[in-house]
């Protein structure tokens, strides 16, 4: 099935670059192109997209503001898409007013072009992306504070590694900890990009845990990363 994507960024170069990367993809197409967030918002519901790839810097409607209204406040038919966010600011900032808007991911425009498809292809089944550096700051970020500012909601127990999870997943986990795509864990590990996948989504059910993010604090909690 093709990953449809509405490709948003003020700056129309960008978007050309981006359209020609994008639709040289398999298995990807850009359908549409907005300029800033009030067209993000437009052309999302008059295209119902799979995903946006959003800029966070913009005039007018912020990119921050424009993902709120596309995923929070949807008011289009069937799901809301979801909501990549690729810039070139590595500010952690942006990356959480991102994540609180209700992103899936966030990458920066420095990122190889393998690297956006797979984070589109990721973004569209609803998985986490976020840029290697992005998730090493936020698991430093969080596993520094102090533990009466973590997070109420319970943190997952260590998993006993005799029987939860195998010891080639323990070597995927590890990996993911380390903010590594799927496309670079299958080359380190010398597997299939699906059978990775496969085992991701097996790790974060049989830990009960969301996200790529919770998997990388979960690792680095339980002292495997």
């Amino acid at each position: 099935m093709t990953v449809r994507v509405l490709v948003v960024d003020d700056q129309e170069i960008v978007r050309t670059a981006l359209r020609l990367v994008i639709d040289r993809r398999e298995g990807l197409s850009v359908v549409g192109e907005a300029a800033d967030g009030e067209q993000a918002v437009a052309q999302a519901v008059a295209l119902c997209p799979d995903v946006v790839l959003m800029d966070v810097r913009m005039p007018g409607t912020t990119g921050v503001e424009a993902t709120r209204r596309i995923v929070r406040d949807w008011p289009g038919p069937g799901p809301a898409p979801r909501v990549l966010v690729l810039t070139t600011f590595d500010l952690d900032e942006y990356v959480h007013a991102a994540l609180r808007a209700g992103a899936v991911g966030f990458l920066l425009k420095n990122s190889r072009p393998e690297q956006l498809a797979e984070a589109l292809r990721m973004a569209a089944d609803g998985e986490t992306v976020l840029a290697p550096t992005v998730t090493r700051r936020l698991v430093d970020t969080v596993t520094a504070l102090p533990a009466a500012l973590l997070p109420t909601a319970p943190t997952p127990a260590p998993a006993p590694l005799d029987g939860t999870l195998t010891e080639r997943e323990i070597q995927v986990l590890v990996l993911v900890a380390r903010g590594l795509s799927n496309a670079r864990i299958a080359a380190d590990l010398g597997l299939s990009e699906a059978t990775v996948k496969s085992r991701v989504n097996r790790i974060l059910t049989r830990l009960g845990l969301e996200n790529r993010v919770q998997a990388a604090l979960y690792a680095h909690r339980t002292g495997l990363a």
